[in-house]
């Protein structure tokens, strides 16, 4: 059986959304917190896929979180190797870190539903089942666009939401594997995060049930189209 191995950064990031068709893909998982005492010895080459999850650092801040740096160097080499491999807001911060790009904070901090703007190329990529599909966005920081990949989403304030290099690397700055989730609560305990964003917990939790299920379902479809396209 092939291999999945979620990376996670903080215990309340998970795969989510991403499990069915992971699995439906015909993938084993397994995950890794960053704060296991294993971690920096686990083998980013190994697995057959890599999923990278969220988490409220800034890829910049190593020295709060000193794990970052190993992180970014045994992605790179998974990258260079063309392992496929998906990252998920911070792990999208983490990918373009790892291909040579510059991660710093971006104009606002974009939190909520919203819909992602499909660029051209974008339309004959995973990315267009999420077209027009209000998705979950909780984030504060931004990338430059690393040198060999294609920018596939945008939205007003962050012009790089998504990115891939080939069919193997995807990096995704929203989170279409959320809108089902419990642990959604979990992310609402973050108020002053929230209310610095000009929302509020009740219209995110109202967000969130409108709207979860239909981004779930579409990130659903984006992460099976993005496995079955995969160069092995």
């Amino acid at each position: 059986m092939k291999t999945a191995l979620v990376i996670r950064h903080t215990p309340y990031e998970g795969i989510a959304g991403f499990r069915a068709p992971v699995e439906a893909a015909g993938y084993e998982i397994d995950r890794i917190d960053v704060t296991d005492p294993a971690f920096p010895d686990v083998d980013f080459d190994a697995p057959d896929l890599v999923v990278m999850m969220g988490g409220p650092m800034g890829v910049y801040e190593t020295d709060r979180h000193p794990w970052l740096a190993c992180e970014i160097v045994r992605l790179a080499r998974r990258i260079m190797l063309d392992r496929p491999t998906i990252g998920v807001c911070l792990g999208s911060q983490v990918i373009a870190a790892a291909m040579g790009a510059r991660v710093y904070p971006g104009p606002v901090k974009e939190v909520g539903y919203a819909p992602v703007t499909i660029t051209d190329a974008g339309q004959g990529s995973p990315l267009r089942h999420i077209e027009d599909v209000p998705v979950l966005h909780w984030h504060g920081d931004t990338f430059d666009l690393p040198p060999g990949a294609e920018l596939l989403a945008s939205t007003g304030h962050y012009a790089h939401q998504a990115f891939r290099r080939g069919n193997n690397i995807l990096a995704l700055q929203c989170h279409p594997e959320m809108g089902e989730d419990p642990r959604f609560e979990a992310w609402l305990k973050d108020e002053p995060y929230i209310t610095a964003a000009g929302t509020s917990v009740a219209d995110l939790r109202a967000q969130n049930d409108n709207h979860g299920s239909t981004a779930v379902a579409a990130g659903r479809r984006l992460m099976a189209d993005w496995l079955d396209r995969l160069d092995l």
